[in-house]
């Protein structure tokens, strides 16, 4: 069973968030404390694996706390709850699991449990797990005031542009505050090839590879019109990749 901290200095609002984790989830809240200092001690003392956090709370504010506690060995998933949508980047920016505004919509409360919940599922642990079983299979997109949890197994290209990056999926696209290095470094590299210095591209997506000038190559995707170009200082490894 997950266990959750609920950090809000707003009474009602704290036992009107309990009062739907309880009535809609079987997370067990382990405590609901009003400001970000007791948040923290109480962290310190006990494992959580998911804390709904207010982030104009007294003593140390929501961003703060969830930033300590993003560098912690075993951080618990962030859910912030706010009436600000200002907040949502920098709340990416330390890899929030959701941003949930205020006042409570029901419905989306829900849908968040639902996704907790489904997270607590057990897979059977491989006898000799490699770097690649290890890699992280979903990555945090932004989209206006929301984070969306997405399988990396969705996206099926990245591309830089400027100070940010372009993130592509079948039916979207979201831009990231980061550059594409940064990004790139959390996806999986058992599917993602940095193609190019301002491109990565899913694999597992690749539909057709077609010759282009200079001996180099153009990726076409499956769903997408997107052509990926193979920069020449990529080529090598692109083609041990591809067995071309």
């Amino acid at each position: 069973m997950l266990k959750a901290l609920i950090v809000e200095d707003e009474y009602l609002a704290r036992e009107e968030l309990a009062y739907l984790i309880r009535e809609h989830s079987r997370i067990e809240i382990a405590a609901s404390v009003e400001d970000g200092l007791e948040a923290f001690k109480f962290l310190q003392e006990h494992d959580v694996d998911v804390v709904f956090l207010d982030i104009n709370i007294p003593s140390i504010d929501g961003l703060l706390l969830a930033k300590n506690l993003h560098k912690t060995a075993r951080p618990p998933r962030i859910v912030f709850v706010t009436a600000y949508k200002e907040f949502a980047v920098d709340a990416f920016e330390v890899e929030a699991f959701d941003y949930i505004l205020k006042p409570y919509n029901e419905t989306r409360i829900i849908g968040l449990l639902r996704k907790l919940e489904a997270l607590e599922a057990p897979a059977p642990a491989p006898a000799a797990p490699s770097t690649a079983d290890s890699a992280p299979r979903t990555v945090n997109l932004a989209k206006g005031d929301s984070i969306i949890v997405t399988p990396c197994d969705d996206i099926y290209y990245v591309e830089a542009d400027e100070k940010v990056t372009l993130v592509y999926t079948a039916h979207d696209r979201y831009v990231m505050a980061m550059s594409i290095s940064e990004f790139v470094s959390r996806l999986p590299a058992d599917s993602f090839f940095r193609c190019h210095r301002s491109f990565c591209v899913n694999i597992h997506k690749i539909r057709e590879i077609a010759p282009w000038q200079n001996s180099t190559y153009i990726i076409k995707l499956y769903d997408l019109k997107a052509e990926i170009p193979v920069s020449r200082s990529n080529i090598k490894a692109f083609r041990q990749l591809m067995h071309l």
